[in-house]
């Protein structure tokens, strides 16, 4: 299958600027294509992942993909999908971010073999271009009517844009002629609000090379969820790459979490499964929703994809154990993943009755409550019924000699730190 046939089955295309020549091209010969990401922060969360599983499927078809960290344009700020202007960041925050997208972008991507991925930074290039030679050899091919035309920044004209922001689609449309120039790339991808500055960017390249250039663009559709709010938004915020900042844990259950009405298109998407697997899939999504066997495998996939088979392993762990209770099976480090979220109190290392315990904490109520719930089997101890009233809760009984899980009930769960 061709690799425009293949996006085209996994909905994967928005726009094209010449979908017959970029066909031709692709089925003549091994094409060199790029996607950028600028660097605002120190981790990509997974909405950023949406055009660069299209990169890594263009590798996969033999391809030769170049990943571009926007050292320079990350300086300035993109303006598409923004209202207002952007807070700068300082050279040396801008460099450290580089660095921590570069090593997480370089795990999702084959590193050996003619089809490597390569690795560039704007800022290499940019840098060295005085404001002279700007205005001059790249400022006069554009046109300010079409640059105020363009959808990210006729957005913007009512709320006021800067002549930083406003300039940034120079900034990329130099970038891509650049690569076109030394990297031989013809094709650059992004996300659907980056239309205006790639085709800025290939006008560009026929003034400068000439109209018969070979070079494409295309774009990726805009990914919504089935209730009409934007993919990868939690009420607890961005699911990042980062495992400091989204454990695999907690990233293994938002694809868990999947909408049935989504959870197909984002197996076309984001794995790489086949379309006799997806379509299996499918048909248990349709027969069986209650077995969530379609979600189940997107969280391997995607889990495996950006985090590899070990954490990936981990959080299947940590969420058998919820489901069964059988806490005592986790580390400490896995218990911290998985009880994240849930009430957290901290507890000295005296020994004290668990009734005293539960109360002092904050657990229980009162202590008639704490006793009567005992009594009545509803407090588990990591993973435990607690029935003596007369227990004594120890520092040993940490798992780790750090944490203690109590559960009230079936579904309420506390984790208990103790002090350090």
């Amino acid at each position: 299958m061709n690799i425009i046939d293949e996006l085209e089955w996994r909905d994967a295309i928005n726009q094209q600027t010449d979908a017959e020549g970029l066909r031709e091209l692709t089925n003549q010969k091994a094409v060199s294509l790029y996607c950028g990401v600028d660097p605002t922060g120190d981790s990509m969360h997974i909405g950023h992942l949406i055009p660069f599983m299209v990169l890594k499927r263009f590798q996969l078809a033999g391809h030769r993909p170049v990943i571009l960290i926007g050292g320079a344009t990350g300086t300035i700020g993109d303006p598409s999908g923004r209202q207002t202007e952007r807070s700068l960041q300082t050279l040396e925050q801008v460099q450290a971010n580089v660095e921590a997208l570069s090593a997480q972008l370089k795990k999702l991507f084959i590193t050996d073999g003619d089809n490597e991925i390569r690795m560039v930074n704007n800022y290499d290039w940019t840098h060295k271009i005085n404001i002279i030679e700007f205005l001059r050899d790249y400022g006069k091919n554009f046109s300010i009517n079409s640059m105020l035309a363009k959808d990210v920044v006729s957005s913007r004209l009512d709320s006021g844009i800067s002549f930083t922001e406003f300039s940034y689609q120079i900034l990329q449309s130099l970038d891509y002629l650049h690569l076109y120039q030394h990297e031989e790339v013809q094709l650059q991808i992004g996300g659907s609000d980056q239309w205006g500055n790639i085709t800025s960017g290939l006008d560009l390249i026929r003034r400068k090379e000439g109209s018969e250039s070979k070079a494409f663009g295309l774009t990726i559709p805009l990914m919504l969820k089935a209730d009409g709010t934007k993919f990868g938004k939690t009420a607890g915020g961005a699911i990042w790459l980062d495992p400091n900042k989204t454990t695999p844990f907690e990233f293994y259950q938002f694809w868990t979490n999947t909408d049935d009405r989504d959870v197909v298109k984002y197996l076309k998407y984001f794995t790489f499964l086949s379309k006799e697997e997806i379509d299996a899939l499918a048909a248990k999504v349709e027969s069986e929703p209650h077995k969530r066997e379609a979600q189940k495998t997107l969280a391997e996939e995607m889990t495996r994809f950006v985090h590899g088979e070990e954490l990936l392993e981990q959080a299947k762990r940590i969420t058998a154990a919820l489901f069964s209770g059988d806490i005592k099976s986790l580390t400490a480090d896995e218990i911290e993943q998985g009880f994240k979220d849930m009430p957290t109190f901290e507890a000295s290392h005296e020994t004290k009755n668990i009734v005293e315990w539960l109360v002092d904490l904050g657990i229980e109520p009162s202590r008639r409550q704490a006793r009567e719930d005992i009594t009545n089997g509803a407090i588990s101890m990591n993973g435990e019924k607690v029935s003596d009233l007369e227990l004594a809760v120890t520092p040993d009984q940490a798992i780790g000699g750090r944490f203690i899980i109590i559960r009230k009930g079936k579904k309420n769960y506390s984790l208990v730190k103790l002090s350090q």
